[in-house]
C-alpha cells in the first residue's frame, strides 16, 4: 500500500472553497457584504504570500456563520456545496483520486480550510479521511472561533499526517511510495517531506521551484 496525500484548494478544487464560502455568506446576507469581502480578499492575499496569520483568519471566517443556530449553518453549507463547489468539482480532480483508489492507495485530504467546509468536499470526493483544521468549541458544544489542536498549515500538516497515521498504527516510513498533490507553496514542508511530490495547478513561485528540482507537474484544469 502507498499513501497519497491531496491538498484541497486549487489542487482538485480550482477554486479556494474557504474564501469562496465567505464570498457565499455575503451573497446571502449572512456578513456586511462590502466589509467583509475587503476583509476576505486581504487574507486571501496573505495565504498566498505565505503571511497567513491563521488564528485571526479562523476567528474571521468563522463569524460568519458560527453565531448562527447551527442548523441554518449547516443548511447554508449544503447550499454552498450545490451551487458553488459541485459544479466547480472537475472530471480530472475526480479522476485523479479514482487512480489512486484503484491502486489501493491509503488517502487523505491534507487541507488549511477548517472541517466545517471541507467535511462535505472529502465526501463528495469520496476520501474517507479528512485532515482539516479543527475548530474549537465550548461546553455547550458551541464553535468559539478559535482553532483546536495543531492546524493543518504549513508544517501543521506533517504534524497532523503523522498523529493520523499514527493513529492507524503507522508511519511515514511503513510506505514504500508517499505521494502528495499541492499548487502551493504553503505545503512546501509537506511537499519534502514524501518520496514523490508533485507540484499540481502550481502557482508560479512552485511551478518555479518544481521544475528547479526536476519534481512533476500537473496541470487539472486546463
Amino acid at each position: 500500500m502507498n499513501l497519497t496525500l491531496f491538498d484541497l484548494d486549487g489542487t482538485l478544487l480550482p477554486i479556494d472553497s474557504d474564501h469562496a464560502f465567505g464570498e457565499f455568506l455575503a451573497e446571502q446576507g449572512w456578513v456586511d457584504g462590502e466589509r467583509w469581502r475587503a476583509r476576505n480578499d486581504g487574507f486571501y492575499r496573505d495565504y498566498c504570500e505565505g503571511r497567513l496569520n491563521l488564528n485571526e483568519y479562523i476567528e474571521f471566517t468563522t463569524g460568519g456563520w458560527r453565531h448562527r443556530p447551527l442548523e441554518e449553518a449547516l443548511a447554508l453549507r449544503a447550499r454552498f456545496m450545490a451551487e458553488v463547489l459541485e459544479p466547480a468539482m472537475h472530471d480530472n480532480a475526480r479522476s485523479l483520486v479514482e487512480r489512486h483508489r484503484a491502486a489501493g492507495d491509503l488517502m487523505a485530504l491534507v487541507t488549511a480550510t477548517n472541517v466545517f467546509v471541507t467535511e462535505p468536499i472529502a465526501q463528495a470526493f469520496g476520501l474517507k479521511h479528512l485532515i482539516g483544521v479543527e475548530l474549537a468549541r465550548d461546553a455547550q458544544g458551541r464553535y468559539t472561533g478559535a482553532v483546536a489542536g495543531v492546524p493543518s498549515f504549513q508544517g501543521g500538516k506533517i504534524t497532523r499526517v503523522q498523529q493520523w497515521l499514527a493513529g492507524l498504527g503507522r508511519r511515514f516510513e511503513d510506505f514504500a511510495v508517499t505521494t502528495c498533490y499541492s499548487d502551493s507553496t504553503n505545503d512546501l514542508p509537506l511537499l519534502e517531506a514524501v518520496s514523490h511530490p508533485v507540484a499540481t495547478n502550481p502557482s508560479a513561485t512552485l511551478e518555479a521551484l518544481a521544475r528547479e528540482r526536476g519534481w512533476p507537474v500537473l496541470k487539472l484544469f486546463e
